[in-house]
């Protein structure tokens, strides 16, 4: 294979690019063809530092031979906890470049969740910076089952951890192991409805596939600045990681989500696209650094996980006249696109308006339905569950067989989600057929939180719904009955959970109720009974 001159003595360096590639898709070839094609661009801005696409392919294919000397082998997972910037980015791709499977782990999660991640996705080698340094100490027994854990912070590692730049340093590049195809890329791990997380296997096909989607869907380009302002272990911003990458773009970075530092960093990074949920972009506009700060290089900002009100929609396009905003909907199992929302449609007047409370219309590479109980297409304006087909669609749960043959079903993933179709195809989200909570872009399976408050002395029965929340969307409210001669407050109840589950999880009011929870015939708790008293009088069941 040939390639350009400004990137020949780095091949050198790395020996000879493997012959007879099968004409499958791999996560690597991104990479490769940003250091083809734009090899003295700027792939990585972070804190002072830019590196080229030359300088990004090195250390990714270094650190990629550090990760193997520790003992990681092709198929082996190896987790990060870590907030964002540029060594996230070369961890995901050393990893696939090693041929090894990537765990990224939610960063707001409790200590007892990172340990169970860790202990079922049996991870070899864990990543971590300098936030999460204390939360070693707070492991249990996985710990001891970590061939090395990984410092990624710029000082000294702490006693008995690696370095990650020594990696780095130590290391000659190797060559790309080109796994690809249906080869497990990443675990990603989400809620369970039952108390326990499920881990959604992803394919290179199914990452490459949504690169394809993004690019697309969000017309990504050489020239594209993409700052990584959601967290990165979540593919709502994975989803546009290694597209912006196979176009050759740049990557900035803020470690989280901070109004004034994400307008600072667009600013001065000239940032051309972003991801964000609606309640970020309603704290981005309502910022003071707004009014102090030139943002017109901003051209496009997807956002998802509900529609934008209309409110926030009026004040950014105040503060952003010409900024572009596409709704995406997706799911993890998705990796994660399913559809998207042409910007034009992002408008409350004018001859595309009316389309603004749509989830768009099906991703490139996506076959989308709304099916009845019996996976029966319904008809155009019947509401009925999203089930999608196409290359992104997951490989399926982690260790789970039974709840991968429930979600996929005749080569269909059934999402949960309750919608209905126009005849032009556009989706419109009405309620959702899983146990569900999403509050500020975060996804929340009420069976983890009915788990987590069981565990509390004194609980007879808890049941949890979402509520709607002018600012989160909607909010976990949990409904508690205690043993008779039990003294329960909610304060007790909420105090109790945020040692089980991460905070974000945690019910934000809890209702103490003294008489049973409503049961149907069958025994299961009636919890559209318990729901109705919140959401009447409104459209839909989500907000």
């Amino acid at each position: 294979m040939r390639l350009d001159r400004g990137i020949s003595s780095w091949q050198s360096r790395t020996g000879r690019i493997a012959s007879g590639v099968a004409t499958m898709m791999y996560v690597s070839q991104s990479l490769k063809r940003a250091l083809q094609v734009k090899p003295a661009g700027i792939a990585t801005i972070f804190r002072g530092r830019r590196r080229t696409w030359v300088d990004s392919a090195e250390r990714i294919a270094r650190l990629a031979a550090g990760l193997k000397r520790l003992g990681l082998s092709p198929g082996g997972r190896v987790a990060i906890l870590a907030l964002n910037g540029d060594r996230y980015f070369e961890f995901m791709y050393a990893a696939p470049w090693l041929g090894a499977v990537m765990v990224p782990i939610n960063t707001r999660l409790a200590a007892p969740e990172i340990d169970y991640i860790l202990e079922d996705s049996d991870s070899e080698i864990l990543l971590l910076d300098d936030s999460f340094l204390a939360m070693l100490d707070a492991l249990g027994p996985c710990r001891g089952k970590l061939r090395a854990v990984v410092h990624m912070g710029d000082g000294p590692a702490p006693s008995g951890l690696q370095s990650y730049e020594a990696l780095i340093d130590a290391n000659p590049p190797i060559e790309d192991q080109l796994a690809g195809g249906e080869t497990l890329a990443g675990i990603f791990y989400t809620g369970g409805t039952t108390g326990k997380s499920k881990g959604v296997m992803l394919s290179h096909d199914n990452l490459v596939s949504n690169a394809a989607n993004a690019i697309g869907g969000l017309l990504y380009n050489r020239d594209t600045v993409y700052l990584h302002a959601a967290p990165m272990f979540h593919l709502a911003d994975g989803a546009s990681t290694f597209g912006v990458t196979m176009v050759g773009g740049t990557h900035a970075f803020v470690p989280k989500f901070d109004p004034a530092e994400c307008v600072e960093t667009m600013a001065r990074d000239r940032v051309t696209n972003a991801a964000l949920v609606p309640t970020m972009i309603n704290m981005l506009v309502h910022s003071p650094a707004v009014t102090s700060h030139d943002l017109s290089g901003v051209q496009q900002i997807m956002y998802g996980a509900s529609p934008m009100p209309e409110a926030t929609l009026l004040k950014i396009l105040e503060v952003l006249p010409k900024c572009r905003f596409v709704h995406g909907w997706g799911m993890t199992e998705l990796s994660p696109i399913g559809s998207l929302l042409d910007p034009r449609y992002t408008t409350l007047t004018g001859p595309y308006a009316g389309r603004i409370k749509s989830c768009g219309q099906a991703a490139l590479t996506a076959e989308v339905r709304i099916v009845d109980a019996e996976d029966r297409e319904v008809p155009r304006g019947t509401v009925g569950e999203i089930v999608v087909r196409g290359p992104m669609v997951m490989l399926g749960y982690w260790k789970k067989p039974e709840a991968t043959r429930a979600a996929l079903r005749d080569g269909w993933m059934h999402t949960g989600d309750a919608a209905y179709m126009d005849e032009e195809g556009f989706i419109f989200i009405v309620d959702r057929l899983k146990d569900m909570v999403i509050s500020g872009g975060e996804n929340i399976y009420c069976g983890e939180v009915e788990n987590a408050i069981s565990l509390l002395p004194g609980v007879m029965e808890c049941a949890v719904i979402g509520i709607p929340d002018e600012r989160w969307g909607e909010a976990v409210h949990a409904v508690v009955v205690p043993k008779p001669g039990t003294n329960l407050t909610p304060e007790a109840v909420i105090a109790h959970c945020r040692t089980q589950i991460a905070h974000y999880k945690c019910p934000r009011s809890v209702a103490i109720r003294t008489e049973p929870l409503p049961l149907s015939g069958a025994g299961k708790i009636l919890k559209t009974s318990l729901r109705e008293p919140f959401w009447r009088g409104k459209e839909k069941r989500v907000n």
